[in-house]
């Protein structure tokens, strides 16, 4: 029997401090919450045991909070379960996302053990004002260090996060991040934008009309992502997504799945998961995620699964965040009709205008589409 692709996201909700900038489910825990924790998520993995027998396991990602504060015994317990439930795929790509000022030579001699095959190292910028500014616990110094163990270790596999637009950033100070992070030659480089989100301090602090005036402008953001594209281009890396730069054969395969509508499963708080055609998410309160675990699976089998209509927006919507993009004969395959001629006529009225352009089979957005993605990929969505 041939079995599915499935990627598996486990989510860790804990860290060592909240970053003034963050609205995921994270928190700092107790050596006892963390233990009670991760009790319940093995028992969440557990009652999905059916799925072992229809799916194999292509990818796993550890997520958070911070994956590498806790004991990795933990994370081990983890995948000897899920190894127990689903058939790994020989070269399944095993992600561990890493906050610099966490890791040791024991934790990292611990990964490699369990068969974690790719870093992911919070960094954000090699300034050590624009690092207080985010509330971040480590300084530059901290990340070399954890860099430098990691390839010690025999890592070769790693990604580095990278954020733009911060507080009183400018062009120089991120072209001098961006260098000093390209120098180190990681595989990957994840480059984002600050994005404000409502309830983190920094709304409180940047996101008032007073307060914007300490951003950059949209101008000079959008200033910033140009040159990242061109300077990261001409360093080896190629843009794959609107954020993600990878070395050839590099890209996140994990992350490549949720762009490409594959099915992927979520544990622990807030996860999300998208299995047989349906789409769930758990609580993303700490407490409220513990009194759900019991329900998780049967709240699973009663999700109702997606209309034709939003999984073809879904393929559009996700699609579209790719270089790739989107094309007709891979709808066709996926949903057994052409575009929607709703779909070609915005596509047409797009590449007049510049936005998208076509390549063979393919549409994607330009780089003048890539600036107001947003607002182009929430076109797709019917009423």
């Amino acid at each position: 029997m041939n079995k599915k692709a499935l990627s598996i996201y486990v989510h860790v909700p804990f860290c060592a401090r909240k970053c003034l900038y963050c609205d995921f489910p994270s928190a700092p825990g107790t050596p006892e919450e963390i233990a009670a924790y991760f009790r319940m998520l093995m028992k969440e993995i557990r009652s999905f045991g059916a799925l072992g027998s229809l799916y194999g396991a292509e990818t796993v990602f550890f997520g958070g909070g911070t994956p590498s504060l806790v004991d990795p015994k933990y994370l081990g317990q983890v995948l000897d379960l899920l190894r127990g439930i689903f058939a790994f795929a020989e070269d399944a790509e095993i992600t561990l996302e890493a906050n610099p000022g966490t890791l040791t030579k024991e934790k990292l001699a611990a990964y490699r053990d369990m068969g974690v095959s790719r870093l992911s190292l919070g960094l954000q910028s090699v300034h050590e004002e624009e690092l207080k500014i985010l509330g971040r616990i480590h300084g530059y110094a901290d990340f070399l260090k954890s860099y430098e163990l990691a390839r010690e270790a025999g890592f070769d596999n790693i990604n580095i996060d990278l954020m733009s637009a911060l507080p009183r950033q400018t062009m120089e100070k991120w072209q001098k991040t961006l260098e000093t992070v390209a120098g180190l030659e990681p595989e990957h480089i994840s480059a984002y934008s600050l994005i404000i989100e409502e309830g983190t301090p920094f709304a409180k602090t940047y996101g008032t009309l007073q307060g914007r005036i300490y951003l950059p402008s949209e101008e000079a953001d959008r200033e910033m992502y140009h040159w990242t594209k061109t300077f990261l281009a001409e360093r080896g890396y190629h843009r794959y997504e609107i954020s993600n730069y990878a070395k050839e054969g590099r890209e996140c395969r994990h992350n490549l799945t949720y762009w490409t509508c594959g099915e992927y499963v979520g544990f622990g708080q807030s996860a999300a998961s998208y299995v047989d055609g349906k789409r769930f998410q758990n609580p993303a309160g700490r407490e409220e995620y513990l009194a759900f675990v019991p329900s998780a699976y049967a709240n699973f089998k009663k999700t109702r699964p997606l209309t034709l209509t939003e999984r073809e927006e879904e393929y559009m919507f996700l699609g579209l965040r790719t270089l790739r993009g989107v094309a007709r004969e891979e709808f066709r395959e996926r949903f057994g009709e052409s575009f929607p001629g709703t779909y070609e006529k915005k596509m047409l009225d797009y590449c007049r205008q510049g936005f998208m352009e076509k390549a063979d089979d393919r549409i994607r957005l330009t780089d003048r589409g890539i600036d107001v993605s947003n607002v182009i990929m929430a076109d797709f969505l019917q009423d």
